[in-house]
This record gives structure tokens, C-alpha cells and sequence, in this order.
């Protein structure tokens, strides 16, 4: 159904792209523009508090990612464990649930004990869930569910899947924004997003700001989400 005016997404999902690009216009080494996206993380999840979004997902590190040079790679690695050191305590005050979600025995075990540490210490937080989606692609949940679902003997159905998904503890993404001017979701949610609606940014993510926010949840508010009905069924009209 077309959302109510002021309508705010449940959950919002966002592809965080742009980094790398900004940091190079400015002669930066790219780990300068990943630095300057936290900036721009912090301010989208207190947007996201003030105006009610109940979960965030964003896509931080791909499953792809490994690929980039080795110095970016050891940068965000090292990012996330000073930002996790930095971050926490105010997140936690603030009611925001930390999840981490993605194919964490890659990690190092110090990267991984901050992350799980960190869950620990929101884990009672109910105000805003905020997922971040760290050595993570679509097609690797989707393998993971469907292992699981065989494993443990069940039949594989949409329904045994879904629950066996990385995400199953949030419902599915309403919106889905990707910043940094490209056109496509680059293996992010794709099972989760199958009804999402989508908004595309030319803002790389480090100028992302609740400005942009507002006006992606305005452009969310004029959607028709009819969820393979006809608009006629969505509105309880006959159709003309």
C-alpha cells in the first residue's frame, strides 16, 4: 500500500558506498574515507533514533572485500576495533542493540572477541537494532540457511530458510538506500529484499547526511508497496 505521508521505515538497509572515492578526491589514503564514514554512521544512527526507525542494517565489509589492496583490508580491520572501543558505551546508552552478521571465523580472534563483546554489552537494548553486516554477501547467507536447514532435517521451504537466514532476528528491510552513485545492491540482502524498496543516492556515504536520510524516507512515503497484488487489491477498489 502507498505508505501514509510522514511514513518511517521499520527497518532501513543501506549499501554504505562512496568511501574510497571520497578519500581519494581529496588525496587521502582510502582508509581516510572509511575513517570518515564512521562520522557518517554515527549520524545516520541518531537520525534513525529520532525518528523512530525501530532497525538499521548496513553493509560494512563484503565478502568481496578481501580482494581490495591489503593495506585498505588491514586499515578496516584495525577501524573496527578502535571504533568498537570508542563506540560502544554510547550506543549502548542510547538503547542501540549491536548484531554483527556475517562470516565471522574469518575473522581475526581479536576482531571477533570485540565484536561478540560488544553484542554482549547491547544485547538488552530494545530502542533501535543495528546490524552490521561485516565479511557478509547475499549468496553466502543463503548457502548458510539452506546448510542449515538440511542439517538439521527439516524440509527446505521459503518458510525454513527465512528462519534460518543471518537476519531472522529483525523482519525484512522496507527500504534499502545505497549511496555513492551506482545502480545496483552488489550481493547485499538478496533474500531479504525481495519486496524492499530501493533509493539511490549520488552522495558517496561519508557526505550521507539526515538531510539525505529524510528525503530517501520521503521518496520511500510515495511508493506503492503492493507485494505482487494490483493496486486495486492494495486499496480494497474496484479495479476501472
Amino acid at each position: 500500500m502507498r505508505q501514509p505521508g510522514g511514513a518511517v521505515p521499520r527497518h532501513i538497509a543501506i549499501v554504505m558506498d562512496g568511501n574510497g572515492r571520497w578519500a581519494t578526491r581529496r588525496f587521502l589514503p582510502r582508509v581516510a574515507g572509511h575513517r570518515q564514514g564512521v562520522e557518517s554512521l554515527r549520524r545516520c544512527v541518531q537520525a534513525c533514533l529520532d525518528r523512530g526507525v525501530q532497525v538499521l542494517t548496513v553493509f560494512a565489509f563484503s565478502s568481496e572485500n578481501w580482494d581490495r589492496p591489503q593495506d585498505e583490508v588491514s586499515g578496516l580491520m584495525s577501524l573496527m576495533v578502535s571504533v568498537l572501543a570508542k563506540e560502544v558505551a554510547p550506543l549502548k546508552t542510547n538503547g542501540v542493540q549491536l548484531r554483527f552478521v556475517g562470516a565471522l571465523d574469518a575473522l581475526s580472534e581479536k576482531v571477533r572477541n570485540g565484536l561478540q563483546q560488544a553484542e554482549r554489552d547491547t544485547a538488552g537494548n530494545r530502542r533501535l537494532v543495528l546490524n552490521i553486516c561485516f565479511n557478509y554477501g547475499g549468496r553466502w547467507d543463503i548457502a548458510q540457511a539452506a546448510r542449515r536447514v538440511a542439517a538439521s532435517g527439516q524440509e527446505i521451504t521459503e518458510a525454513s530458510l527465512n528462519a534460518a537466514m543471518a537476519l531472522a532476528h529483525v523482519p525484512d528491510p522496507d527500504l534499502v538506500i545505497r549511496t555513492g552513485g551506482e545502480f545496483r545492491i552488489s550481493n547485499f540482502l538478496l533474500w531479504q529484499s525481495a519486496y524492499s524498496e530501493f533509493v539511490f543516492s549520488d552522495k558517496l556515504w561519508p557526505d550521507f547526511d539526515p538531510q539525505a536520510l529524510d528525503e530517501a524516507i520521503a521518496a520511500y512515503g510515495k511508493r506503492e508497496r503492493r507485494f505482487g497484488k494490483t493496486s486495486e487489491q492494495v486499496v480494497g477498489r474496484q479495479p476501472a
